[in-house]
């Protein structure tokens, strides 16, 4: 365990979890990990989500739990094609919206009951509700897209506008 250690001590001294509870004559060993997790911690409070454990028991600092789908944004001539992951879920629980140029996803993942006479040894997946918002390109045409649900994938179509097609333009240098 990574802490901070009294000077003067030799190395055997009291490990104090917070920089308050440290007297003035300690050395400070830093550990830029616990630091990123002391940042998500406080971000991820900051947009309310659940904290859970995170397997280091010792260390007593939770991790927050969030899920969030994965995707592949593809482009083409013709189109933009977003691939979102959504592995066991009902294209009934997923939506897909835009407004002002912001395409969404959410939804929610349900988790599975535990069925009679199994015990759960290791839950890692994560379940609850997601969000995932897009801005559009401009050559994207907000009123022709298309989403498709098959075999855990979300496929979300948006064709260009040939129209909006941003042009290169040479402006002359005086």
């Amino acid at each position: 365990m990574v802490g901070t250690w009294p000077v003067g001590l030799g190395g055997l001294g009291h490990i104090y979890p917070s920089p308050s509870q440290r007297p003035m004559n300690t050395l400070n060993i830093w550990n830029p990990l616990r630091d990123l997790d002391d940042l998500q911690h406080r971000l991820s409070s900051f947009f309310r989500h659940t904290p859970i454990g995170n397997g280091r028991e010792a260390e007593d600092k939770p991790v927050m739990a969030q899920w969030c789908p994965v995707v592949d944004i593809l482009e083409d001539d013709r189109e933009y094609i977003i691939k979102a992951e959504l592995p066991e879920m009902k294209k009934e629980d997923v939506k897909v919206s835009v407004t002002d140029r912001v395409l969404s996803i959410s939804g929610e993942r349900q988790q599975q009951r535990e069925e009679k006479g199994k015990r759960q040894h290791r839950m890692e997946r994560s379940y609850g509700s997601f969000f995932r918002s897009f801005t559009l390109p401009e050559a994207a045409d907000e009123q022709k897209i298309d989403a498709s649900y098959h075999d855990g994938v979300l496929t979300i179509h948006l064709p260009k506008n040939p129209q909006m097609e941003p042009k290169a333009l040479e402006v002359p240098v005086k």
